[in-house]
């Protein structure tokens, strides 16, 4: 996060911070990954090395390529203009530390995991399933409305289409899916592994959807036209089929 912060220094725009969340994930994974080479199951590192790489940086991937060409996000535009003193400060605390503290919260099931030495059963490949779910949701969520929004007939208009007329948010459902995924592969490990890491999936759901996540979009879209209907049709989180008469 300070390597990405003196990126955003040099660039100008600090939401390159988005990211380097999905990097450090990756980075967490892979380093706890070596320092566990004589303590936890090879199998079990290896698999929740994997995961966690797969889907930050997919993440950071899709995010990179969505802001291309676009100026400051404006929800830090937003932050930084509550700044009293210096800005760049104010965002090392508020976005860089506070974001860095996040990933170190939110990787615990993937931390505990690679210190377990049992090996793996029928509940890490449980897990494993969730969080494929979740990428599924997540990546063809993100794919299905980069496509509705570069056609320009879709201008002003509510993405309502795919995996969007079953939830209001398959992306954040799909995030969902996959930190509650490898939560389980961690529990595969033993109950201490559960017990460290399950603050983990917590923090996570409550960010998703009453946090940074499904709350602060929906009041950001609140007002648009269509916005009504769409919210009395489709399901706020978990995916159900659409109310045809609501």
């Amino acid at each position: 996060m300070l390597g990405t912060f003196a990126i955003a220094l040099n660039l100008g725009v600090h939401r390159v911070v988005d990211i380097a969340w999905g990097v450090a994930f990756a980075a967490v994974a892979v380093v706890t990954f070596g320092l566990t080479e004589d303590r936890g199951d090879p199998g079990r590192r290896l698999l929740v090395t994997v995961l966690t790489v797969v889907w930050g940086l997919r993440l950071a991937v899709h995010i990179a390529r969505r802001g291309s060409g676009h100026g400051e996000d404006p929800r830090y535009e937003a932050m930084l203009a509550r700044a009293r003193g210096d800005r760049n400060l104010y965002a090392l605390r508020m976005i860089y530390l506070l974001q860095g503290a996040l990933v170190w919260v939110v990787s615990l099931p993937v931390q505990a995991a690679q210190y377990a030495p049992r090996p793996l059963s029928a509940l890490a490949w449980a897990g494993t399933a969730l969080w494929a779910v979740g990428l599924f949701f997540e990546a063809v969520g993100d794919a299905q409305l980069a496509r509705f929004k570069a056609d320009p007939a879709h201008r002003g208009r509510i993405m309502d289409r795919g995996l969007w007329s079953w939830t209001r948010h398959p992306n954040y459902f799909g995030d969902f899916c996959v930190w509650w995924g490898l939560f389980l592969v961690a529990c595969d490990g033993g109950w201490q592994a559960a017990a460290v890491s399950v603050v983990s999936p917590l923090v996570m759901s409550v960010l998703l959807i009453n946090g940074s996540g499904k709350r602060l979009l929906e009041k950001h879209m609140a007002g648009r036209p269509g916005w009504a209907a769409y919210v009395a049709r489709t399901s706020a989180f978990i995916p159900l089929p659409p109310h045809r008469h609501p």
